[in-house]
């Protein structure tokens, strides 16, 4: 009977897991953190060709210049440079061509009011293959730092590392 109750327990839940779906990262924008209060964050898919899923695939991006915007009345992705695939020939695609994002119509609502209305940016924050195989990428809606904001910052993160430090030399 034990067994039982305890096999139950070890099941995976149903539903959404906040990190359950992030599978393999394709890039990462450290920098962003640093810069920017990230209010909230979205998950959006992107819209690419053949030969970028390929570069992907190879782990060679960079999304720490890029940012999320409006155009057409849709959300796109600006700056992120995926490098030409070295055997895609001449169906090739522009490494830094603006990209679309798959969102909801009312979160895109939301996050571009946010934008307009309060001064805020979007800046994307990852990008990964899900555990379907499909490229996502993870957007915040972000308000810039100040200097002496990221100063703290830094004060906070030297003094964990101090205490980390101090804790280990106490074992």
């Amino acid at each position: 009977m034990a067994d039982k109750d305890k096999a139950k327990k070890d099941k995976p839940k149903k539903g959404k897991d906040k990190d359950a779906g992030q599978g393999k990262l394709i890039a990462e924008n450290r920098k962003a953190r640093y810069e920017y209060f990230i209010e909230e964050t979205l998950e959006a898919g992107i819209v690419l060709v053949g030969t970028e899923v390929k570069s992907l695939r190879a782990g060679r991006s960079t999304i720490t210049e890029a940012h999320a915007g409006e155009m057409k009345g849709e959300l796109w992705l600006f700056n992120v440079n995926i490098p030409e695939y070295s055997a895609g020939n001449r169906f090739n695609h522009e490494p830094k061509r603006p990209r679309k994002l798959l969102v909801h119509e009312k979160q895109m609502e939301k996050f571009l009011g946010q934008v307009k209305m309060k001064g805020m940016t979007l800046v994307p924050l990852k990008m990964y293959f899900n555990a379907r195989g499909i490229v996502k990428v993870l957007i915040g809606l972000a308000k810039g730092k100040k200097e002496y904001e990221k100063r703290e910052v830094i004060k906070q993160r030297d003094w964990q590392r101090q205490q980390r430090e101090i804790m280990k030399k106490n074992r």
